[in-house]
């Protein structure tokens, strides 16, 4: 009974009242390690219980789940804007917030990057930061069609809003075929840039799907190759420019021997490992991604988040 005393006393000096845990020892006459002890035993026995009113508090949850259950390093939950369209921004926004505590924390050297939506709206939130040190590298080639797809502009983007350096790889998405990929990768001078998509010691990516959403089916699938094929071959979408089935294998097709970006056994090398990406329209890819372990850190919304934990 005495213990019970103490446990729901020291409980409520330091919830209610707001006394630290020196304090309560003080008053008590209780090291401050028992003071700590009691406290634990007092919620770990449900005399307290500690609730959030910030609908935010769901968020957080959601991010301890996926972390628990894929295996992730850490995850970042957004709440899900009401118009779709603003998505992008959303999560761009949340992914900046926590590549600012990352750089400024971990000080990576090297940072290789994607292109898409997500990544151009990360660097619009990102703080300015001098941080010269840094090599912010391009993984894959790109398209010239719009900024989102523009390997060049993205990366730069991000250079220029770290003060770092950058590094382009100058390559489509996909090569004419696989022989003529082998063939450009093999020359010693693209060799080397080649390397050096994957040696770096943070990646930021986003994944794109097989909807009509998406830039890559929309602007730079190769000559040829339509995505009911993809889809057939049963592609959710794609990481990197390689295309996965749903437990997030590369399927048996040959763009998957065309694409100009990192193996994913060299990709999964790679210390630590960003995907930001979210939408209906991606919740399948992102599923394959969170199944096999592409990613040690997941940046997307609350109805994404619910979706892929199966809740």
């Amino acid at each position: 009974m005495e213990q019970q005393e103490l446990m729901i006393k020291a409980a409520w000096l330091y919830h209610v009242e707001g006394l630290t845990q020196a304090q309560i020892g003080e008053q008590m006459n209780l090291t401050r390690r028992r003071v700590n002890e009691l406290l634990a035993a007092a919620l770990e026995d449900g005399i307290v219980r500690i609730s959030f009113s910030s609908p935010l508090a769901a968020n957080i949850e959601l991010e301890a789940q996926l972390r628990s259950h894929f295996g992730l390093k850490d995850a970042v939950v957004v709440p899900t804007p009401a118009d779709p369209l603003q998505l992008h921004s959303v999560i761009g926004r949340g992914a900046a917030a926590y590549l600012d505590r990352l750089i400024q924390t971990q000080k990576p050297g090297s940072i290789g990057i994607g292109w898409g939506a997500t990544l151009r709206e990360t660097v619009q939130h990102m703080s300015p930061a001098n941080e010269p040190q840094i090599d912010v590298r391009s993984m894959m080639g790109g398209l010239t069609y719009g900024s989102e797809i523009n390997t060049f502009e993205i990366v730069r983007g991000f250079a220029q809003v770290l003060k770092a350096q950058c590094h382009y790889f100058v390559a489509p998405v996909y090569a004419e075929s696989p022989q003529s990929r082998d063939t450009i990768i093999s020359q010693s001078v693209f060799r080397k840039i080649f390397l050096q998509t994957h040696d770096v010691d943070v990646s930021y990516l986003s994944v794109g799907d097989v909807s009509r959403q998406s830039l890559q089916v929309r602007y730079g699938l190769p000559a040829g190759i339509e995505v009911e094929n993809l889809i057939a071959a049963g592609a959710v979408g794609d990481l990197l420019g390689r295309y996965l089935d749903i437990e997030g294998n590369p399927v048996d097709h040959p763009i998957n021997g065309q694409v100009l970006s990192p193996e994913l056994d060299d990709y999964r090398k790679i210390p630590c490992r960003i995907v930001a990406s979210g939408g209906a329209h991606k919740h399948a890819v992102l599923l394959a991604i969170a199944r096999a372990e592409l990613a040690t850190i997941i940046v997307t919304d609350a109805d994404s988040a619910k979706v892929i934990l199966g809740t």
